[in-house]
């Protein structure tokens, strides 16, 4: 029972250090994402957007350019 007064000091001592470790390792930047979003600019989509269905009197091609 005696090793009981001393071992729930220690361990809570040793739960605030690796706390404050883990704190001080996340406001030095430590857990921020570098790959992420060089990939995100991989996977983005460039294609414009749909738009909604041309017209039915529509006589023009709709992938050329007007003059």
């Amino acid at each position: 029972m005696e090793a009981l007064y001393l071992l729930i000091p220690m361990s809570i001592v040793v739960v605030f250090i690796a706390l404050w470790i883990f704190f001080r390792a996340s406001d030095g930047g430590q857990f921020d994402d570098l790959v992420g979003p060089g990939q995100r600019i991989l996977q983005d989509d460039d294609r414009p957007a749909q738009k909604d269905a041309a017209p039915a009197n529509r006589t023009e091609r709709p992938d050329l350019p007007e003059a």
